[in-house]
């Protein structure tokens, strides 16, 4: 019988650790544990129902066919109006992709530009998925490490030190995952000044959560505050967390025609199109009434304010606000080397993480995942209730700690 050997590309990554920690906490609880979930970065909310109901009327009106590998023209005018309208930027129908979710855009951009020996700047912490894009795609991570007194964003003294004739990107995510970090105008003026003495680098910018911001003002992308960029920048975005379609699986991007144009070539060579039930509810997301991106946000915000203050009173535990996203990136270095009731001794996040599911069943995701220890991620997508509970059980799992 003859082993199934996977290509190497497959070998060289891994399992996305927010996956692997969300079907563990659903696996503990299918076995009859009470856990509390604290892992999924998915809005609790659903769909509008306005965005539904365009859905159910795209079926009926037999919208059920391939679409341009690009999007239905109805989308990208949608992603044109929502560009111009909160960015003040202007894209023609031809510098726009569309794809199954904003990770596919991501992947694609980097699948179309990234050959052995590119190197992609990817500050920590990063989303998870970030550097086995890069590894997948022949090229090489280089992970540079923001500090949480710099407010885990990315300097441009270190900037300017990780660039080599080799790189090929940098990835901008703001507001981030996992910290909910956003970078103001200011903070990417001088970011800008770096990357126009280094002509070879391009900026791929994930906002997939730019509309989830707490600050005051609104979201700034680099390519609308550095014009003299932007023939080197792709934004990727899409309706998944915004509008909670996490299901409809629809992300877009605008940027460099000759970039688009490589994505969509590998595209009609990968799926073809996006579902076009899915692009006309999209369509009707962005272009349609905003009253829930609003009003999410706003719950959102609360939620946050509560979980920081509830985590912040713990002792050994340091949380900063988020600017954005629904996600807190709390510091456990005051837990570190101490011992559990069983009398293991601390010595990494991902051993806390570990007790605090096995000890009070809170799941979490611990730091290293995301690039920067001793930290771990909590998602605050989920109802008052189930953030209250479990900062109350953290708070215990604390308390016992000797």
């Amino acid at each position: 019988m003859s082993t199934f050997v996977p290509a190497r590309r497959v070998s060289d990554i891994s399992i996305s650790p927010s996956t692997a920690a969300a079907q563990k906490a659903r696996d503990l609880r299918n076995a009859g544990k009470d856990i509390v979930d604290m892992t999924v970065g998915e809005p609790d909310f659903d769909t509008p129902e306005t965005v539904k109901a365009a859905g159910i009327a795209a079926i009926r009106a037999g919208e059920t066919k391939y679409t341009p590998v690009n999007g239905t023209p109805a989308l990208r005018d949608a992603v044109q109006h929502d560009f111009r309208r909160r960015l003040g930027l202007d894209f023609t129908s031809s510098q726009i992709c569309v794809g199954g979710g904003g990770k596919q855009i991501l992947f694609l951009a980097l699948m179309s530009s990234v050959e052995a020996g590119s190197e992609v700047i990817i500050p920590a912490p990063y989303w998870v998925s970030y550097p086995d894009m890069v590894i997948a795609n022949g090229g090489k991570p280089v992970v540079v490490k923001c500090a949480e007194e710099d407010g885990f964003k990315l300097n441009p003294a270190t900037l300017e030190a990780a660039i080599t004739p080799a790189t090929r990107w940098l990835v901008l995510n703001s507001p981030s995952n996992p910290t909910g970090a956003a970078y103001t105008e200011a903070e990417l003026v001088a970011l800008g000044e770096v990357l126009l003495r280094h002509p070879q680098v391009w900026v791929l910018c994930d906002e997939i959560y730019d509309q989830i911001w707490y600050t005051s003002g609104s979201a700034k992308t680099i390519s609308a505050v550095v014009p003299a960029i932007a023939d080197r920048t792709l934004i990727v975005n899409g309706v998944s967390k915004s509008y909670a379609m996490t299901g409809w699986r629809i992300g877009y991007a605008a940027g460099p025609q000759p970039l688009i144009d490589a994505i969509n070539k590998l595209q009609s060579q990968m799926s073809s199109c996006p579902s076009s039930i899915s692009q006309a509810a999209a369509a009707e997301a962005l272009t349609g009434p905003q009253d829930f991106v609003t009003e999410s946000v706003s719950v959102y915000r609360e939620r946050a304010d509560l979980a920081v203050a509830r985590l912040n009173a713990i002792p050994g535990l340091s949380c900063l606000a988020p600017d954005g996203a629904f996600y807190l990136y709390p510091c456990c270095a005051g837990v570190m080397g101490k011992t559990t009731p069983s009398g293991q001794v601390l010595t990494s996040d991902l051993d806390f993480v570990i007790y605090l599911l096995e000890e009070v069943g809170v799941a979490s995701i611990h730091g290293a995942a995301y690039g920067m220890s001793p930290y771990f991620r909590l998602s605050i997508a989920t109802s008052t209730e189930v953030i209250e509970e479990a900062c109350k059980r953290i708070e215990k799992a604390c308390s016992l700690l000797k």
